[in-house]
């Protein structure tokens, strides 16, 4: 018997769910952070007041430590992957992996070349923001170095996917584009955003699938998700408004507000929620044929728009 999957009779299954966002990534996320344009975000930089920095600073500087926290901590989740020899699904987190990596690349040169922050930007970080991203975060991804169990890598995937990327980072993502998209400032910030953003959907969209499939293979899966849910979703949202602490709501830097935060966030964990939902008790073959109708709706989706 061969002991590589692609050249035994397996082959690749070009068809899975995560070869086909490999394949997505492959297409959307080669963008390069050192190519993007900051030329005109210096001068938007200065005309803004010092509330207006303040805000914008706040927020890159949580994205900066964000990304950095899920570059570090990824790693144990794919050598899990690797070892139960899902071949489709260690090809796609290698795109993950790269990807988050650009990210952190992406802020930092923006603080760098335009907020010219080289001061400690840790004070930005609130007890929820600190208690989610150096505790539960590599807490629950480091326990995979020693606990491979199902039920341990449903606890890390519900912390990486579905709480610090599908509730935390999508949120902040959306805020921004609002605030930047109809001034028309910071076109180089607001490129990388997007940029990122996109990159972002795959991997929760992977996330998703992932947590389909090892809820369906374990009695206690359901509940195991649910309990994880319901320890970090208080924690997420506690990050938004702790945030908005800083800011008066009647006069909010970009005519932001907290309930607009909080709202799209919870909009985007119920949708998440409906999909696995609909896929419990679902068999693995069942799950992967929704998934790939979810990407085909999807990608109609935005060659419509």
């Amino acid at each position: 018997m061969a002991p590589y999957a692609t050249i035994s009779g397996r082959g690749l299954d070009w068809d899975s769910v995560p070869m086909r966002l490999f394949q997505k990534a492959k297409r959307l996320g080669t963008w390069d952070p050192q190519a993007i344009d900051f030329s005109s975000d210096g001068a938007d930089w200065a005309a803004f007041d010092s509330v207006e920095r303040d805000f914008l600073l706040r927020t890159v500087a949580l994205f900066q430590a964000g990304e950095e926290g899920v570059t570090t901590d990824l790693l144990p989740l794919i050598m899990v992957i690797a070892r139960e020899g899902r071949i489709e699904e260690e090809i796609f987190l290698t795109s993950f992996l790269w990807e988050e990596a650009k990210h952190v690349e992406f802020f930092r040169r923006w603080l760098d070349q335009v907020a010219v922050a080289r001061e400690d930007l840790g004070h930005y970080m609130t007890p929820s923001y600190s208690h989610l991203f150096q505790v539960e975060l590599p807490k629950a991804l480091n326990a995979l170095r020693d606990d491979q169990s199902v039920e341990a890598q449903i606890r890390a995937s519900v912390t990486y996917n579905m709480i610090i990327e599908g509730v935390l980072a999508e949120t902040g993502y959306h805020g921004f584009r609002q605030s930047l998209e109809v001034s028309g400032k910071l076109p180089g910030l607001l490129e990388g955003i997007r940029m990122t953003a996109r990159d972002e959907s795959r991997h929760i969209r992977y996330g998703v699938f992932l947590l389909n499939r090892l809820i369906n293979q374990s009695a206690s899966g359901w509940e195991v998700m649910n309990q994880r849910m319901n320890e970090l979703l208080g924690p997420a949202l506690g990050v938004v408004s702790e945030f908005w602490e800083h800011y008066d709501e009647e006069h909010a830097p970009f005519g932001q507000r907290m309930e607009t935060y909080i709202d799209y966030a919870s909009t985007q964990f119920d949708k998440r929620m409906k999909v696995l939902e609909r896929d419990r008790g679902k068999s693995f073959a069942e799950i992967e044929e929704a998934a790939v109708a979810d990407l085909a709706a999807e990608d109609l989706a935005v060659a419509a728009r």
